[in-house]
């Protein structure tokens, strides 16, 4: 880990903290010195992280459920920063899409999120902060990707919203390119390999992005006290070409 960020004597909640950028960014907050709370729906795995850094708990945080927000809240007690990762991919021709689909994905990136502030805010710490993910489809249109890239250009608006409506708690995004987080290891070798290949093309960089890329960005975003409703893009500078 690079970046400099302190975060000793701070409760941070990671929601789909579990698996892949959420888990690795749970162990970045551990290792800069947080307390870590690992919030998913599956709590086995949360639980199993949680065993594994040394001073992190578990809770079971289903973001669709606002029961489970509710409960998960009064379970973690006063955070400092909370990091939400859940996404629904409906990544089908706008001729297949499917209002079902439509609403998922909406609810993870947008409703969930609204409805975690609602009932965080009252509990986060002075100099705290909400970041929340984005993507970097929103800004390059592609089929079939019109639902993904709607609901992730939709975060840039609601953490400005929220910017203001929740001061001084401070709410960002971070808006990802391809990242080989592990999101992507079912593809296959050789589908994979093509995947990151063909991402590495397509930026300047001229790379792929690496867990690291993200942490770094999240950490720094936590400690960044003057810096709020902002979207930083982590993606190799893929949405300028």
């Amino acid at each position: 880990m690079t970046t400099h960020t302190s975060l000793n004597g701070t409760r941070v909640l990671v929601v789909g903290g579990a698996r892949n950028l959420g888990a690795a960014i749970s162990r970045a907050a551990a290792d800069a010195g947080a307390h870590v709370v690992v919030g998913a729906r599956d709590l086995d795995r949360a639980q199993a992280l949680a065993t594994q850094l040394p001073d992190a708990q578990a809770v079971h945080l289903d973001i669709t459920d606002e029961a489970s927000i509710v409960a998960a809240v009064a379970a973690t007690g006063p955070l400092d920063h909370v990091v939400v990762l859940p996404t629904a991919h409906h990544n089908v021709p706008v001729t297949a899409v499917q209002r079902d689909g439509v609403l998922a994905a909406l609810e993870a990136k947008v409703v969930g999120p609204l409805l975690l502030a609602k009932h965080l805010a009252p509990v986060m710490g002075e100099g705290g902060s909400l970041t929340l993910f984005s993507g970097v489809t929103a800004w390059r249109p592609a089929a079939p990707y019109t639902v993904m890239g709607v609901t992730n250009g939709a975060v840039q608006f609601l953490a400005a919203h929220l910017a203001v409506e929740l001061a001084p708690l401070r709410v960002n995004a971070v808006s990802p390119g391809i990242i080989d987080s592990g999101a992507w290891d079912g593809l296959g070798d050789d589908a994979k390999h093509a995947l990151l290949t063909g991402a590495a093309a397509a930026n300047p960089v001229a790379r792929a992005g690496r867990p690291q890329d993200v942490t770094d960005a999240v950490l720094w975003l936590m400690g960044a006290g003057f810096v709020t409703g902002e979207t930083l893009h982590v993606e190799g500078g893929a949405r300028l070409v």
